[in-house]
């Protein structure tokens, strides 16, 4: 029987780092398709291990054999999309512009291209035991871009955690990975203690708001403070037009139930406040809601938070109870609250605070234009969502309002499916994450563990090849401001 791992020693967390620092200039001078190579060694091992690894994921996450199988298809099939990334090459964002003294400002030889941080340390998810934990997107990012990482286990899923990084490791140094690109740390003090290691060059983290800000307020106070790449909280607002609540109401209800109970509640995209026509009939998401069955919450840390966050929304004289949910030895039922528009504006602070579990807000108004106020207490979100009419006249300014306030805008959808693609952004202003101009999903993900180097006057052979003339590795480059060509 797997066996819960010991925190980590302070001796032992200055190795893991002292090794990532050494494998660091190692990876980093590798060629992409190098890197891309250790990237799918990686995620055919943990396909490989489906089997193991699942039954460990549905003990400590308390999921469903099908979710996790699902999560684990989905953290494999990152690690492929960053491998095609590599060898693509585009993702360096080399530019090449010739020495020219009729330059507006005369120029000397200068090209550009990114280069890897340094050792990341990556702290997992705890409602993400794959994609978002140990060799989730935080560490195929990073290992992308050429940087070791010490990956901290998360608390929730320890046994998983270990043995995920066993086959990690196993897996890079049987495709010639340098030693000590990869290390995994357990327990809180290893944790903060690896963020401000004078080793470390960035951190990537998903998890709670005041967990998250405490490890970034010590980012920042290093004597060399470093980026810190934090997912942290959304509430992901839904602002549901007369328009769409006429032409389709009773499928918005029920999508809406889907996705705000889906997970029992614990997706950092879950639309946790709905805002609704005043007069719309709401029999049927009560009904909804009051029907559904327990849930098993992550863990008693989850449990603690949600029953606090929740009790202050049922205690709250601004709303009003229209399911309450109970506890039972299977979990928690899912609750639904309502207020209205000029409550919520009120009393934003508390009523907009994310209720990580099986709980939402409904929030009515009279008058659509209204809305708009919305934006004034909204803080960043990694999502907004905008059911509505095309011909709506208020549509336009809710999805400039979405913009201004999240890293995507959704149209007559559901924000809790998150994309792995080239285009998708999953971020925001602060306190959706700590770096709103980055996303934590999809390709450009690769663009946090990566600086830009700019090389004057040095010579062809001297250069590294993505910059020389002959281009020996075949990259798109803008060369003499024109466009992106190999």
């Amino acid at each position: 029987m797997t066996t819960v791992p010991p925190d980590t020693t302070p001796e032992e967390l200055d190795a893991a780092l002292t090794r990532a620092s050494a494998a660091a200039p190692l990876l980093a001078g590798l060629a992409p398709s190098e890197r891309a190579a250790l990237l799918e060694a990686v995620a055919t091992a943990l396909d490989a291990a489906a089997d193991e690894l699942v039954p460990l994921a549905m003990e400590e996450a308390h999921y469903p054999e099908a979710r996790c199988r699902g999560e684990l298809g989905r953290t494999t099939f990152q690690l492929r999309e960053f491998a095609e990334l590599l060898r693509d090459g585009s993702y360096l964002e080399v530019a090449v512009d010739p020495a020219d003294p009729e330059w507006g400002t005369p120029r000397p030889d200068v090209r550009r291209v990114l280069v890897p941080l340094g050792p990341v340390v990556v702290f997992g998810a705890s409602n993400f035991p794959f994609a978002f934990a140990t060799a989730g997107g935080d560490t195929a990012s990073a290992l992308a871009a050429g940087c070791p990482v010490v990956a901290k286990a998360h608390p929730g899923h320890p046994k998983l955690a270990r043995r995920t990084a066993e086959i990690v490791v196993d897996a890079l140094a049987g495709a010639g990975a340098p030693e000590g690109t990869f290390g995994l740390v357990h327990g809180v003090e290893a944790g903060r203690a690896a963020v401000l290691h004078p080793l470390t060059r960035a951190v990537g983290f998903t998890g709670s708001i005041p967990g998250g800000r405490a490890l970034f307020d010590l980012a920042a106070s290093r004597p060399d403070p470093i980026p810190f790449y934090g997912e942290l909280g959304s509430v992901n607002p839904v602002f549901v037009t007369r328009a769409a609540m006429g032409a389709r109401g009773d499928e918005v209800l029920q999508g809406y139930a889907e996705s705000a109970n889906m997970g029992a509640g614990q997706f950092c995209t879950k639309p946790g406040v709905v805002f609704l026509p005043e007069d719309a009939k709401l029999d049927a998401l009560v009904a909804d809601f009051a029907e559904r069955g327990a849930s098993s919450l992550l863990n008693d840390r989850v449990a603690q938070g949600f029953d606090r966050v929740l009790g202050g929304l049922v205690d709250h004289p601004a709303t009003e109870v229209l399911v309450r949910g109970r506890r039972t030895d299977e979990g928690w039922s899912p609750s639904l609250l309502r207020t209205d528009l000029d409550s919520l504006l009120e009393n934003a602070d508390t009523l907009l605070e994310e209720c990580f579990g099986p709980a939402t807000l409904v929030v009515t108004y009279a008058d659509e234009r209204r809305l708009l106020e919305a934006s004034g207490v909204l803080k960043g979100q990694l999502t907004v969502t905008v059911h509505g009419e095309e011909d709506d006249a208020v549509a336009p300014a809710l999805l400039a309002l979405g913009a201004s306030v999240a890293g995507r805008v959704v149209w007559n959808g559901w924000p809790t499916g998150v994309a792995v693609t080239h285009a998708m952004t999953h971020g925001g202003p602060y306190p959706a994450t700590t770096a709103p101009l980055h996303t934590s999903v999809g390709t450009t993900a690769i663009r946090r563990f990566l600086r830009p180097v700019t090389y004057q006057s040095v010579p062809q052979s001297l250069l590294p090849a993505v910059l020389r003339d002959d281009n020996p590795l075949g990259v798109p480059r803008r060369v003499d401001g024109a466009h992106p060509s190999v």
